[in-house]
């Protein structure tokens, strides 16, 4: 020791005499922070200034001396711990971004206000904790402060009506609370103010801020929002964005709105805006988008509407809009996208609609709109999606539209169109999904459709269609659902239907269709239904129907069937099997020669030695035999009513002495409850009986007990081990326990499973959470229920699981590890809404990571840095979270034999690197959501990065899953493309904000 001194010594003497004095306050806030990825590994002490190191900028001092630090910009670097106060010091400091990292202390003020030159201040995406800073206002210079993202709690400070020059306010999703504050409107230089997403007290929108005169971007969504929007919002003549949705307000929109002539953007969706929608939005001059959708808006859309000279995107859907469009909208010049479905609308469309704006997208489905389709609603040429659906339209479809090459969705179902579909619109080259469903049109499938080779969805079913499939359908390779049932449809299926690869379902039934099943159907992979009944179809079934690996759906009932049953279609997991009313005859396969199956042969008399119940029953039995027949009857019940007599009694005496040789007596138990009960534990321990049993694992079983007052809880029993067992087993069942008591307990969120009460008695533990009627996600999805998953109810268990996760890491304090997260740790309710369950190995997490003595976790879930440091922390969630979507867009397990020596996020990565997403995809899906799916896919696979910091965080996550249906979440916001403003919104970096582009 006393030989090393002297060399620390001398290398620190030298450290500083080769660094000036900014290189080593860099040097001392890099100490401070934890760098995983050695991200400033270059931020060496032997350069004479720091200007060359990674993320630092110089300026020319202003003496002319030395160049003096001037930016430290260090974003998504992985850096963890405190705020490092050291770079306050830096005299000339003016630019400060640290976003997207993980530091995870409160902000002290005294940690800022040494930032005498400091304008732009960025920190948003971390883990900080506690109250705002009050002395951020004291920084004479700031004008840019974003502290999105963040675990901020209290009321934003008073003093934040003091800063001098700001002109940029973040502070979206935290967890502010208070009101909002109407002290911002003395900031008069402020020019973008976004408090979204926190979770403030009731109160209305202040009108005081119609005192920011240079305000031009004012986001308030989710902000719990009251009252009426107050009319003197209207005087902010600079606003161009104006975004109150997700919020309580009612009342009309304001008239006093017109004046807002600068206004490019204005949404007011998803609220409880009511009444007409007032006259003088034509005054706003420069309004391209309008948004009130979502809400409970009356009346007949505004004449003027259509007079605003730029309007691009009118969105007024799910109102209670009445009357016709108005013929105003033929003064249209840019319009592009009008959305009104889910209104009272009626009328016919004006004669010209379409005539003079470039339409790209049209929705006005769910109305009663009548009259024809307008012939000019392609004259542009640029329309994209047409969705007339439910509605009254009558008449033919407009041959213009077999020119509408741009077209890619066709919607026209349950309407009152008539006659032959036009020759070309039956091959429109992007068409990838056409629904004339509903409606009386008649004549043939042209073989024209050959050139609609985008075409995925033909649903065409409920017409007056008439003649043979034409050949032409084979040339269809995208082709995955063609429905065409209830149409006189004649002749036999076409060959070329067999090399279809892609088909997943093919729905033909209550046509007047002959000849042979098809043969040669080996492509058939991704069939899931198929549906021929009511045909007359003649022949033998092919075995090659028990090859199809995905069939769950088959009815071949009301035809002319002959022959056999194969035997391979035991090999199928059927949810629906119909071949009654054939002339099947022989054996029934074994697998089906049960009464659950009886229903599927009826009517096949030639099955009847097979199946005695499809019989028909004897007749001719003499009077004298009904006596005896009654004799035999009723001493049968007798000995019936005696024998169930006896078993209850001895039932009752079996469960009475075995509760007793478990020591479950009652008045020894200890109940700790959460919510306001309607039981007692006397209830819930009369339902412990293996009766009701519905799961079981490691930790126990798991009951389901239906109570008195007709409520339904579900209860785990864990057992401590015997005395003869392993002490350290014991303990670790104790901690399960305590785990999920303590983290259960505290926890109120709709995606986290309630836990009612907990009750303790030596040994025997038992936890009372809600049940859940659909059992875990893991157990439905890789059961042969797996087909009652479609793509819209696993995107909505992602997406509920999801939350609640982000809820655990981002919104608990401390967070919450749940450090299982599995597909069988998600339960679903009635509705198949998620929530994340089985506590019993979370653990809460202070300052870094915790290590634990033993690995965590399920096969195929675990991180893979878990597996060698033991170190927890949120990303080990996310990873597992990551494994549980590629199990939902897959329906793969996280380890199956069939991956060899790979588990399920390398089987993904391989296979679409060497044959492409189709073959990853669970084929018993719908193909018409690939893009959605792919993007569920690629979140996923970025769950799983192989280094933690590549992770996206849980809030992170939930944004990026909403931003996959754009409809319900982000496909309102502006985006420039070639010099025009279009409603497409994205994120930039990791950023909380919508950026305009």
């Amino acid at each position: 020791m006393l030989t090393t001194t002297p060399l620390l010594f001398l290398l620190l003497l030298h450290t500083s005499l080769a660094l000036n004095q900014e290189g080593l306050l860099l040097l001392r806030a890099k100490r401070g922070l934890d760098d995983p990825l050695n991200s400033l590994s270059d931020w060496d002490p032997r350069d004479p200034t720091p200007c060359n190191w990674t993320g630092v900028s110089c300026r020319p001092s202003s003496g002319g001396g030395t160049a003096t630090v001037s930016a430290v910009s260090l974003p998504s670097l992985g850096l963890s711990g405190p705020f490092p106060s050291p770079l306050c010091h830096l005299p000339n400091l003016s630019f400060l971004s640290l976003a997207s990292n993980s530091l995870n202390s409160s902000l002290p003020s005294s940690s800022l206000l040494p930032c005498p030159s400091l304008s732009h201040l960025d920190l948003s995406q971390n883990l900080l904790v506690g109250p705002l800073p009050t002395s951020l206002p004291l920084l004479p210079f700031l004008s840019y402060l974003d502290l999105s993202g963040n675990n901020f709690s209290g009321d934003i400070p008073l003093s934040f009506a003091t800063f001098p020059r700001l002109q940029t306010l973040s502070l979206v999703a935290n967890l502010l609370s208070g009101p909002l504050p109407h002290f911002l409107s003395n900031l008069s230089s402020l020019q973008v103010l976004n408090l979204s997403y926190n979770p403030f007290s009731p109160s209305p929108l202040p009108p005081s801020f119609a005192e920011l005169a240079s305000l031009r971007v004012l986001w308030l969504a989710g902000c719990n929002l009251v009252g009426r929007i107050p009319p003197a919002i209207g005087r902010l003549a600079n606003l161009i964005d104006l975004d109150l949705s997700s919020n309580s307000l009612d009342g009309p929109i304001p008239a006093s709105l017109a004046g807002l002539s600068s206004a490019v953007q204005i949404e007011l969706y998803s609220n409880s805006l009511s009444g007409p929608i007032p006259a003088g939005l034509s005054n706003l001059t420069n309004l391209r988008f309008f948004d009130a959708s979502m809400n409970q808006l009356s009346g007949p859309i505004p004449d003027d509407i259509f007079l605003a000279p730029k309007l691009e995107n009118l969105n007024l859907y799910e109102n209670n809009l009445t009357g016709p469009i108005p013929s105003t909208i033929s003064r249209c010049r840019n319009l592009g996208d009008i959305r009104l479905f889910s209104n009272r609308l009626s009328g016919p469309l004006p004669a010209d609609f379409g005539k003079n704006f470039p339409l790209v997208f049209i929705d006005i489905s769910d109305n009663s709109f009548s009259g024809e389709i307008p012939a000019g609603i392609c004259a542009q040429g640029k329309l994209e999606e047409l969705l007339l659906l439910d509605n009254l339209f009558s008449g033919s479809i407009p041959d213009p539209l077999g020119r509408c090459r741009m077209l890619t969705r066709v919607r026209l179902k349950n309407n009152r169109l008539s006659g032959e579909v036009p020759n070309a619109f039956w091959g429109l080259p992007h068409v990838y999904f056409l629904e004339l469903a509903g409606n009386f049109l008649s004549g043939g499938i042209s073989p024209a459709i050959s050139g609609a080779s985008n075409l995925s969805q033909l649903l065409i079913s409920d017409n007056q269609f008439s003649g043979p499939i034409p050949v032409e359908i084979g040339a269809l390779s995208n082709l995955y659902a063609f429905s065409a049932a209830n149409n006189r449809l004649t002749g036999p299926l076409p060959a070329s239907l067999g090399s279809l690869a892609q088909l997943g379902e093919l729905d033909l039934h209550n046509n007047s269709l002959s000849g042979e099943l098809p043969t040669g159907i080996q492509s058939w992979r991704k069939l899931s239904q198929l549906n021929l009944a009511d045909n007359d179809f003649t022949g033998e079934i092919s075995p090659e129907l028990g090859d199809l690996p995905v069939l769950t759906y088959l009815d071949l009932s009301r035809n002319v069937l002959t022959g056999g049953i194969p035997t391979q279609l035991q090999n199928l997991k059927l949810n629906q099997f119909n071949l009654s009313n054939n002339h099947l005859s022989g054996a029934i396969p074994p697998l089906f020669a049960s009464n659950t199956y009886i229903n599927s042969f009826l009517g096949n008399p030639g099955l009847c030695k097979a199946l005695t119940k499809l019989c028909p029953s004897p007749h001719g039995a003499t009077d004298r035999h009904h006596g005896f027949v009654w004799l035999l009857r009723a001493i049968f019940i007798l000995s019936s009513v005696i024998f169930v007599a006896g078993v209850a009694w001895f039932y009752r005496k079996y469960r009475d002495h075995k509760k007793a040789a478990l020591g479950m007596d009652k008045s020894k138990w200890t109940l700790t409850s959460f919510h306001k009960l309607g039981f007692s534990e006397y209830e819930i321990l009369d339902c412990l009986d293996e009766d009701n049993v519905i799961a079981s694992g490691a930790s126990g079983k798991v009951y389901k007990a239906v109570l008195s007052n007709g409520e339904i809880v579900a209860v785990k029993k864990l057992w401590g081990m015997s005395k003869k067992e392993n002490d350290d087993m014991d303990q670790s069942a104790d901690d399960g326990f305590e785990a999920e008591v303590t983290t259960l307990g505290k926890i109120r969120h709709k995606n986290i499973v309630k836990l009612w009460c907990c009750c303790n008695h030596k040994d025997c533990k038992l936890l009372v959470y809600e049940y859940m009627p659909n059992g875990s996600l893991g157990d439905l999805l890789h059961s042969n229920k797996g087909g009652l998953l479609d793509w819209p109810i696993r995107y909505k268990i992602a997406l509920d699981s999801a939350e609640g996760l982000s809820y655990l890491h981002h919104d608990c304090m401390p967070p919450i590890v749940h450090r299982d997260v599995k597909s069988n740790n998600i339960l679903l309710d009635g509705e198949f809404g998620a929530k994340v369950a089985d506590f019993g190995l979370a653990r809460t997490i202070g300052k870094g990571s915790k290590s634990m003595s033993a690995i965590a976790g399920s096969c195929g879930y675990i991180a893979p840095e878990y597996a060698y440091t033991l170190r927890v922390n949120e990303k080990s969630d996310i990873y597992s979270f990551g494994v549980v979507i590629l199990e939902l867009v897959t329906g793969k397990l996280p380890v199956d034999p069939e991956f060899g020596d790979k588990d399920l996020v390398k089987w993904v990565c391989t296979t679409m690197e060497q044959k492409g997403v189709d073959h990853v995809i669970d084929p018993k899906l719908n193909i018409c959501f690939k893009d959605e799916m792919c993007k569920v896919l690629n979140i996923g696979l970025l769950c799983t990065s192989y280094l933690p910091i590549n992770r996206p965080s849980m809030r992170r996550v939930v944004k990026m899953l909403l931003e996959v249906r754009p409809e319900e979440k982000t496909r309102h916001k502006p985006e420039m493309k070639d010099g025009k403003l279009s409603p497409c919104y994205y994120y930039e970096g990791n950023s909380d904000q919508g950026s305009i582009v």
